[in-house]
């Protein structure tokens, strides 16, 4: 168990800040994929990946690779892989299948010959005794990819995705996974920013996804550490190896070393906000208030703001600025349930995936939709918040996650950087947006400012 193959899919966008999270964590260099980071670890790697990962959707470690031309192929690959050592057939299983360009005329033909070999090697080790199906809540979750003449065949240790907490009981219509918003503070450098007091304010929280995910970052506090996962019901699990690992988790929780403000108009976010705060840990280290975005005075002197701004379902919370409510059935679907258990629109855990993932507007249904929600309803907020900002928020950067690249020049800001990133399937950019008063402000014409390209 010391010579593992490990995967680990994360949102497309955030493949080189995995990377440096995952050497930081096991002291091995991974390679960053498109859609995810490939490493040699061993199984202890694999358990504190779990525990601190704060980007990764999950950890998968590969149990075979080889080509294949029919669904029996499939059926040998499975066949040859040693289940028995990850597992009981006492236990449940469920076995998932993606594609790319595969030649077989169906997929769930294929994720059955894969169950069925798992099925028939157990009979064949223990007299006739098989492992269960459970489609809702295995106990061991199999995931197979193909491509044009590969299969990849892994085993998850995760269980649930990783970006369920154990933390978030209360939240809103359209909330923020904890793995983007932990991708978001990444991006922005705060993570490193925090070591040196840098306040960090979410002036648009919701149920206080970026604020509690930016205070556990400053004290330290392992975000897995609230919650079970798979390997502990597999084989190999030593009880003493990972309550070892949760004590020096433990141990190394410290006291802030950083503010971390939220505000949201609607009272009801924040007091989900602070009850989450408090299971998640953190609540004497994140300040929540009620008030409107276009009108809250900056919390301290200077800061990092980090913003997922109201649009789709949220734009009816975002503030005054004669903004009426859009409620958009479809943008829910799609931002909140057409992913696949890697949390990924349709995503396979290999590079070559996510060059699948479309890159122009036309190609991108997703991203149009949710650029059109903001329309004219929204068409006084952001210049509004921009010119609030350019007024009291000098010495501050603000970093805007948003679906419409056209965001600076309705502003009337330039950004000094953007960063793609997906939120599920819709395509956006990290703008960081360095205030100075009385000017970073865009030529003033109906033309939207020039594009930039990505970094």
């Amino acid at each position: 168990m010391n010579q593992l193959q490990l995967f680990l899919p994360c949102a497309a966008g955030v493949e080189a800040l995995l990377a440096t999270e995952v050497q930081r964590i096991t002291g091995t260099q991974g390679k960053a994929w498109r859609a995810g980071v490939q490493l040699q670890g061993s199984w202890r790697d694999a358990m504190k990946l779990n525990l601190h990962s704060r980007l990764a959707q999950r950890v998968l470690i590969e149990l075979q690779h080889c080509q294949y031309r029919s669904e029996q192929d499939l059926y040998n690959a499975a066949a040859n892989v040693a289940w028995e050592i990850w597992f009981t057939p006492k236990q449940t299983f469920k076995v998932e299948i993606t594609a790319q360009h595969s030649p077989l005329q169906s997929l769930n033909f294929a994720a059955l010959k894969v169950k069925d070999a798992i099925a028939d090697r157990f009979r064949h080790k223990f007299n006739d005794v098989r492992p269960s199906v459970d489609t809702h809540w295995p106990d061991v979750r199999v995931y197979v990819h193909l491509t044009t003449d590969t299969v990849t065949i892994y085993i998850d240790t995760s269980g649930e995705p990783l970006f369920k907490r154990g933390w978030r009981e209360d939240k809103g219509d359209a909330p923020l996974k904890e793995t983007l918003a932990a991708a978001m503070i990444a991006a922005s450098g705060w993570d490193q920013l925090c070591k040196d007091g840098v306040p960090l304010y979410d002036p648009c929280c919701g149920s206080g996804t970026i604020a509690i995910e930016a205070a556990q970052i400053a004290c330290n506090i392992a975000p897995g550490i609230n919650r079970k996962f798979a390997f502990q019901k597999y084989l190999p699990f030593q009880g003493h190896v990972w309550e070892g690992l949760l004590d020096q988790a433990e141990d190394a929780i410290t006291e802030p070393t950083a503010p971390v403000y939220g505000s949201d108009v609607s009272f009801r976010m924040v007091d989900f906000a602070e009850r989450n705060a408090e299971r998640a840990g953190v609540a004497n280290a994140v300040q929540f208030r009620g008030g409107d975005a276009l009108q809250r005075m900056p919390p301290a002197p200077t800061g990092v703001m980090l913003v997922n701004p109201p649009y789709g379902e949220r734009i009816d919370v975002a503030g005054v600025a004669g903004i009426s409510g859009v409620q958009s059935r479809n943008q829910r679907d799609e931002r909140g349930q057409n992913v696949d258990d890697f949390g990924q629109p349709l995503r396979r855990p290999e590079a070559a995936e996510a060059a699948q993932a479309p890159r122009d507007r036309s190609a991108n249904p997703g991203r149009e939709q949710a650029q059109d929600a903001w329309g004219d309803e929204a068409s006084d907020f952001f210049p509004q918040l921009a010119a609030h900002w350019k007024k009291n928020y000098a010495g501050w950067t603000a970093h805007i996650l948003t679906p419409d690249l056209k965001l600076p020049g309705k502003m009337r800001l330039k950004e000094s950087r953007r960063v793609p990133m997906w939120n599920g399937p819709i395509e956006c950019r990290l703008f960081r947006f360095d205030m100075v008063a009385g000017s970073a402000r865009a030529k003033q014409t109906d033309q939207p400012a020039t594009p930039r390209r990505d970094d």
